[in-house]
């Protein structure tokens, strides 16, 4: 049996985190956990119960209750057993998602989550705080970056190929909010670990950026051959 890794992802929304992560893991073979759908699938148990996004109690209450599934090999997302991965990949549960996380109960619910999903196998985990809260002692931290402008036309480009109409201002701004409140929070806001490779991906295709990260996993990792799955 080879050795468990943990590889954590940090970065600002619309880096491009959930999309070379989930790849990541496909080619090294391990789990891929998105912390981001986490805090949206709370995000969306409250929206459907009616639960405000300033109730800090009932929010911390909804993370502690939640059972947040992964199915293995695909970016399906279940919430107490019903699926709901379309229906948290909107630009208005991204907005109450950045809100919800912002709640100190519902990231320590999250974290203790995260990180009794990661005790029996190699995972690739991003969001904002892997690498400096979640797995501080990760085996590789990589903080994913781009430009606000790159940032926000991928978004533009993922809420259109959902069939939603937006205007590239309207995500620009949102995209700044996002950022203010995930950097500005009390709670693990987003940071570099010192210890983190920064990487820039504005320029580059998903595969360039694929490449770039499997190259400083295998160069921390005994090549990333020898990963306990």
């Amino acid at each position: 049996m080879g050795k468990r890794i943990v590889v954590a992802i940090d970065g600002p929304a619309g880096a491009g985190k959930s999309t070379v992560a989930r790849r990541l893991a496909e080619k090294l073979d391990i789990l891929y956990i998105d912390s981001g759908a986490m805090y949206r699938a709370v995000a969306y148990w409250a929206a459907q119960t009616g639960v405000a996004l300033d109730d800090m109690h009932r929010l911390e209450q909804l993370a502690a209750e939640a059972r947040i599934e992964f199915s293995d090999g695909s970016s399906r997302v279940l919430l107490n057993g019903v699926e709901i991965t379309d229906a948290i990949r909107t630009g208005e549960m991204a907005s109450a998602a950045s809100k919800v996380a912002a709640v100190p109960g519902v990231r320590r619910a999250l974290v203790q989550r995260q990180r009794e999903m990661s005790e029996s196998a190699s995972v690739v985990m991003e969001g904002r705080d892997i690498g400096t809260v979640v797995f501080p002692d990760a085996d590789v931290k990589i903080f994913l970056d781009a430009s606000r402008e790159t940032r926000a036309m991928r978004r533009v480009i993922d809420l259109e190929a959902q069939g939603q109409a937006v205007a590239e201002n309207d995500v620009v701004r949102e995209i700044a909010e996002r950022d203010t409140r995930d950097t500005t929070r009390s709670e693990s806001p987003l940071v570099q670990a010192p210890d983190a490779v920064y990487v820039d991906t504005s320029g580059h295709s998903i595969d360039e950026v694929e490449a770039m990260l499997l190259k400083i996993v295998r160069e921390r990792t005994s090549n990333g051959r020898e990963l306990q799955r």
